[in-house]
């Protein structure tokens, strides 16, 4: 029997706040509905929900509503203007700062709903090591790590991918440098981030996506709740949100497990033992 293909999760994280990653996350599910991908963002940020900030939308549902009263996901789920959809979270409920086992295995199982459906379900955490944020890394199959051309978003990143590499046995990671002066400064501090991981962390993998350079249409577009790539399709930080889009679309979706609990993780299942 053939098994379905499964969507592609991959996280939109990073060791420090401000780096630009929900921006990022926003912008990709841009790029990637306008190349006729189903698209869907969980904002996993969940205590501090930025993704409908962002798009200047008002969710009346939100995840909250999935774990206090037993909405179920398709009534959640918040179509935008630009062909994507959103799992919005709550802001300022701090009960959703750390959820505990069973919530994280109820949305899970939740999730289910959008196995058919999608083509890339991108997972915008929170920053630093706190655990939702790892606890999504984990359930994910790849992991795209923001990180800004500064020393304390170095520092933090590497933080980052430490913990889940030698507490969760995580090992390849994506990178992404944002607000970066130019080509030069984005591979300088890939090139930093690299050496410190072959240094000092055994077996870990880094892949250069891209970088996003400074561009005054990022600001400009935040400020009118709007994604840049719809303000300025044609400004610099689009251009490179859109290769990096194609990048993402070359990434092969993990069909096994790898002993971490997965989204889409009964599908997985499903498939090891059709194997066997």
């Amino acid at each position: 029997m053939t098994a379905t293909a499964l969507p592609l999760v991959f996280s939109v994280t990073s060791g420090k706040g401000g780096v630009g990653k929900t921006n990022i996350s926003v912008n990709l599910a841009c790029a990637l509905a306008k190349m006729g991908k189903r698209v869907v963002i969980l904002d996993a940020d969940l205590g501090l929900a930025n993704v409908d900030v962002i798009l200047g939308l008002a969710p009346q549902l939100n995840l909250f509503h999935l774990f206090s009263e037993g909405m179920t996901l398709e009534k959640i789920l918040f179509d935008t203007p630009y062909g994507f959809r959103i799992l919005p979270a709550a802001s300022g409920v701090s009960d959703m700062v750390n959820l505990t086992t069973g919530q994280k295995l109820d949305l899970l199982e939740a999730m289910d709903y959008l196995e058919g459906g999608i083509d890339h379900l991108i997972v915008d955490t929170g920053a630093g090591i706190n655990d939702n944020v790892l606890y999504f890394n984990i359930a994910v199959q790849e992991r795209l790590v923001v990180l800004t051309p500064e020393p304390t978003s170095l520092t933090d990143a590497y933080a980052l991918i430490k913990v889940l590499k030698l507490h969760h046995g995580v090992d390849r990671f994506r990178i992404l440098v944002n607000m970066a002066k130019d080509e030069k400064s984005a591979k300088e501090i890939f090139v930093k981030l690299y050496k410190a991981c072959d240094h000092f962390l055994s077996g870990v993998s880094l892949d250069l996506v891209g970088f996003i350079p400074l561009d005054p249409a990022v600001r400009k577009a935040v400020i009118n709740q709007t994604p840049f790539t719809q303000l300025t399709p044609n400004c610099p930080a689009s251009l490179a949100i859109a290769r990096a889009a194609e990048r993402i679309t070359t990434w092969k979706v993990t069909e096994k497990a790898d002993g971490n609990i997965k989204f889409f993780w009964k599908k997985l299942l499903f498939q090891e033992q059709s194997v066997a």
